[in-house]
């Protein structure tokens, strides 16, 4: 009944796509030689050369959404990944479609028409894919369209489980309830039924309404699960395997194809390809603009350096950055030339006799940390990503507190999403931890913006900057 139900919508999927890229297709030739926007110095080539080779393109671009997996089940999927499902396959089918004309040498060769096409089809099929979420959505949150579930696990895994999927009704899946690894021992958990331990399997799976099973067993429980995945083999129900990864969950765990054997990743960074080149123009630009605009601030803070304490205007110091990297980060320094001889590395505190007057201001003021723009000009820092620490912390930091190497799954920055809720200075690490891993796991271009719109109004200025 699943596969019926899914090969239904997978047909109607496969024909609003072959419209809608039909209609990309003419949307950006009309765009490239009938709206007036672009010059044709050559003259407007007639429909009659373009029109042979759209059933062509139609159905390469089929074959590119097939292979990036746009027909395979969504209910569980986020819509921000199948957009960049969608942007990977425009572009698989934009190059095969270059490559069939390069060979047939076909009249209807543009590249100004196809880079038009990449984007209306991208916009076309985004806006279709979409409207069809939300329609299911729709009717998921009235009671239609419905999966059932249970839960091998009654655990912290397994009500972890249980709760992001009531938490997410668009999903269309309901818990009926829990599967015990070994003797039930409560009849209820977290508000839902325990319907019995592993050996009740057969009994609970003959209902008619489970169609699901999460195996979603801890780590202590995996001897069973051999026998739990050869019961569940002999059922028509679909089955997902929930891994136990403690402390590593929220790093977006990746699953990758080692000719054919499933690898696990458990500390990839969420910043690479078309995002990495994304970040990184956004901060060349950031960071060259800023430059520019403060230079008369750092000729006087530098001017002010200089005439108030002896020593060298610039502090460059040790820091780790991406992947556990070192480099030298500049600051202008704020401390007596001698600062550490005595006390080694540690935190400033809040009336840190070390300090200079001047040197106070700039880091009430945040200014201290302006040459930082340089090390983001050079590729060491970005400007939005967890703050860099010293390394000899860090070997300290790294057995007291666990996780806290994850933090290094993207580059260092000057500001991040801890300093503007505050947590900067000497205050708790783990908190610190705590904001850094959400950066992580939640990175985004929209989220570095609002980062850097919050520190232009909270982030230079704060009672924990000294």
């Amino acid at each position: 009944m699943l596969k019926r139900h899914h090969q239904i919508l997978q047909t109607i999927l496969g024909m609003m796509d072959a419209a809608s890229t039909a209609a990309a297709l003419a949307l950006a030739y009309l765009l490239r030689f009938r709206s007036g926007i672009f010059p044709v110095p050559r003259g407007i080539p007639p429909p009659e050369d373009y029109l042979p080779s759209w059933p062509v393109a139609v159905a390469i671009a089929l074959i590119a959404y097939r292979y990036h997996g746009l027909y395979e089940p969504k209910r569980i999927e986020g819509f921000r990944r199948e957009v960049l499902e969608i942007l990977k396959a425009t572009a698989t089918a934009v190059v095969g479609i270059v490559l069939v004309t390069f060979f047939v040498r076909s009249p209807a060769e543009s590249r100004g028409v196809l880079v038009l096409f990449a984007a209306c089809n991208l916009v076309l099929l985004a806006t279709t894919r979409g409207s069809v979420r939300l329609l299911l959505w729709s009717a998921r949150r009235r009671g239609y369209n419905q999966r059932y579930a249970v839960i091998i696990g009654a655990g912290k895994l397994g009500q972890a489980v249980a709760e992001r999927l009531h938490g997410n009704p668009w999903m269309g899946i309901q818990v009926l309830g829990f599967v015990e690894a070994r003797e039930a021992r409560r009849s209820t958990v977290r508000g839902l039924p325990v319907l019995g331990t592993v050996e009740d399997l057969g009994r609970i799976l003959a209902t008619p309404d489970v169609d699901q099973v999460y195996v979603a067993l801890p780590l202590a429980r995996y001897k069973v699960l051999r026998a739990v995945l050869d019961r569940l083999s002999r059922e028509a129900v679909a089955v997902r395997l929930v891994p136990d990864l403690p402390g590593v969950a929220s790093l977006q765990p990746t699953l990758d194809d080692l000719d054919g054997l499933p690898v696990l990743g458990l500390r990839e960074s969420p910043v690479y390809g078309l995002h990495q080149v994304a970040k990184r123009a956004l901060d060349l630009a950031v960071a060259s603009i800023a430059l520019v605009a403060f230079a008369p601030v750092m000729g006087i803070v530098a001017l002010a350096v200089r005439l108030t304490s002896p020593g060298p205007i610039f502090f460059a110091q040790e820091r780790m950055g991406l992947d556990g990297r070192r480099f030298e980060m500049l600051k202008f320094r704020t401390m007596r030339d001698d600062a550490e001889a005595q006390t080694g590395a540690v935190w400033a505190t809040a009336e840190d006799a070390r300090v200079t007057p001047v040197g106070r201001f700039l880091r009430r003021t945040s200014l201290d940390e302006l040459p930082q723009l340089w090390n983001v000009l050079r590729g060491e820092m970005s400007i939005v990503g967890p703050r860099p620490e010293r390394p000899v912390l860090i070997e300290r930091f790294k057995y007291d507190i666990p996780r806290y190497m994850h933090r290094h799954a993207v580059k260092a920055g000057i500001t991040g999403w801890a300093q503007v809720n505050g947590w900067r200075g000497n205050t708790s690490l783990r908190k610190r931890l705590q904001y850094d891993l959400y950066y992580v796991q939640n990175w985004s271009l929209g989220f570095d913006l609002k980062i850097m719109a919050l520190t232009l109004f909270k982030g230079f200025i704060h009672r924990n900057a000294y």
